[in-house]
């Protein structure tokens, strides 16, 4: 009884240890996720906000000042934090000032459309450092790869980049990019299909993340925006796309589809789209529908009131607010005009607004629809910024 009772005990101790040590692992699991938490939030914050102190951190982030002190010794230490001298007196001892290493990493972003390649550097808080958009008409096969990566190395050293310090390149497609499968499914505006990225990326020496297009548009729009928990992204390039954005994310959809509106019928068997069918949203308002030349020529010469322009916009813009309205009433959030003629509309943004509103059924003036912040190179920038979050993600 008594070698029972000890066994009994024994099993009983055992599992009391076994129990302790889960919930100290446990706790020791809580307390690294915090921690790092806390980092990259303090990261992130500096990133977003330039010269700041310490006091600033712990004040705007909530966390004590001998934790924002910890964390921001240890980035320093790691290269991505450095001193810049100290802050403007606020009547006691002047507090250190902090900003983001100028050696802590760079982002090279490229767009790739039918007849060119736009190209952006940009550091670790998302300024544009050069940009430059060339023409360079797609062409499936090596050599046209070959010479994209000729030319990102040439851009990259005319920018005085130094080459270790490219953290990757965000590469942007026209067309559906299917992440699990990690391949461009379908470009209609390019030609391919079932395209590899490891097809592409093995052109460049670094690592490769992918986009759509209008999601990196998107991307760029809502990553550095605190104003605008969710949107819908209408890209209106030489194609039509869309994207939503919400709560610091793109919505992909169960087959990376969500957002393609260029392809949403607008007119019941109406004009012949490029890809196949008919009456689709891209054939009324893709930038060609105005121009075959510059969208901003097109909009000077609207803004002369040339009859010709005065007509294309008229009939452009009542095609894109049945469609507008219809996003909005689906989704019930803002909506980003972007692409060349979202990025070059201006003030005659009021039109489409305008009649919106006398489409929509509760009464809206309107307002919830703007234009892009970025007018240069949005895919490009959006591209360059998700290899700066998957950095971010990893501090």
């Amino acid at each position: 009884m008594e070698k029972m009772y000890f066994l009994w005990y024994a099993v009983l101790g055992k599992t009391l240890l076994e129990s302790m040590g889960a919930k100290m692992d446990k706790k020791k699991n809580t307390n690294m996720e915090v921690k790092k938490k806390n980092r990259n939030d303090v990261f992130r914050y500096i990133c977003r906000n330039g010269m700041v102190s310490n006091p600033d951190i712990s004040y705007a982030l909530k966390i004590s000042l001998p934790t924002a002190t910890q964390i921001t010794k240890e980035l320093i230490e790691r290269g991505l934090v450095e001193e810049t001298g100290e802050m403007e007196s606020t009547g006691g001892r002047r507090a250190k000032a902090l900003a983001v290493s100028e050696n802590a990493g760079k982002a090279a972003g490229l767009d790739i459309t039918k007849n060119h390649v736009s190209m952006v550097l940009t550091d670790l808080t998302g300024s544009i450092l050069k940009y430059e958009r060339i023409f360079m008409p797609y062409a499936a096969g090596d050599n046209y790869y070959q010479e994209v990566n000729q030319r990102l190395e040439q851009f990259l050293k005319d920018s005085g980049c130094r080459k270790d310090s490219v953290l990757g390149i965000g590469i942007s497609f026209p067309g559906i990019i299917d992440l699990s499968k990690e391949l461009v499914a379908d470009s209609h505006v390019l030609g391919v299909s079932d395209l590899p990225f490891s097809a592409v990326s093995r052109f460049f020496d670094r690592p490769c993340y992918f986009l759509n297009d209008a999601n990196a548009g998107a991307y760029a729009q809502g990553i550095q925006s605190e104003s605008m928990n969710r949107f819908f992204y209408l890209s209106l390039s030489n194609t039509v796309g869309g994207a939503v954005f919400s709560d610091g994310r793109l919505e992909q959809g169960t087959n990376f589809r969500c957002g393609e509106v260029g392809h949403m019928t607008v007119v019941p068997d109406g004009k012949a789209c490029y890809c196949g069918k008919n009456g689709c949203l891209d054939a009324y308002c893709a930038a060609k529908c105005l121009t075959d030349e510059r969208v901003e020529d097109f909009f000077e010469r609207l803004k002369q009131e040339e009859p010709e322009a005065v007509s294309l916009w008229e009939q452009y813009t009542s095609y894109l607010a049945v469609a507008v309205n219809n996003i909005h009433m689906v989704l019930d959030c803002e909506i980003v005009l972007g692409g060349y003629v979202g990025s070059c509309m201006g003030e005659f943004i009021r039109d489409i607004r305008s009649k919106v509103s006398d489409r929509n059924t509760f009464a809206e003036d309107g307002s919830f629809i703007r234009c892009c912040t970025h007018k240069t190179g949005a895919a490009a920038l959006g591209a360059s910024l998700k290899v700066i979050e998957q950095f971010m993600e990893q501090v």
